[in-house]
Parts: structure tokens; C-alpha cells; sequence
């Protein structure tokens, strides 16, 4: 495996980006952003994980949605 220095999600895992994705946002505002069925009927982590392990265009969207929130969380911290 190679080294990955300028890829921001090297090292975490599906599994976390879903849970603080979820923890932050919700489940019903998370749908909102990423219009998928394991959002917004019955959602959970481990559902959510099955599809975005198959769906690459998905899967991509949530990444994204994860670095977006990172972003907004350290702007946030920031200005204390």
C-alpha cells in the first residue's frame, strides 16, 4: 500500500464517515444532501455501509459531504 499525504479521508474508515456524518447532521438532513433510499427508509449505519460499498457515485457524494463538514467544523472552532 502506498503512502497517501495529500488524501484527506487516508486512514478512515466507511464506518466513521457514516456515523459522524449521521451524529451531525441526522439522518433526515443527511438524505437531504445525499438522496439515497438507505437514508431515508429504516437508515442505519450497517445498511448504509452495504450500499455505499457497491455505489461508487454514492459513495463519492458522501465523501465529499464528510470533507464539507470538516471544513464547516473547523471554520466553527476557529473562531472562538
Amino acid at each position: 500500500m502506498s503512502n497517501q499525504p495529500n488524501n484527506p479521508l487516508h486512514g478512515i474508515t466507511l464506518k466513521t464517515i457514516v456515523t459522524e456524518l449521521q451524529e451531525y447532521y441526522g439522518w433526515e438532513e443527511l438524505s437531504f444532501f445525499v438522496d439515497i433510499n438507505c437514508f431515508r427508509s429504516n437508515p442505519s449505519v450497517n445498511s448504509s455501509l452495504k450500499f455505499l460499498r457497491k455505489t461508487e457515485w454514492a459513495r463519492t457524494k458522501v465523501e465529499n459531504l464528510y470533507l464539507h463538514m470538516l471544513a464547516v467544523k473547523g471554520e466553527g472552532e476557529s473562531g472562538c
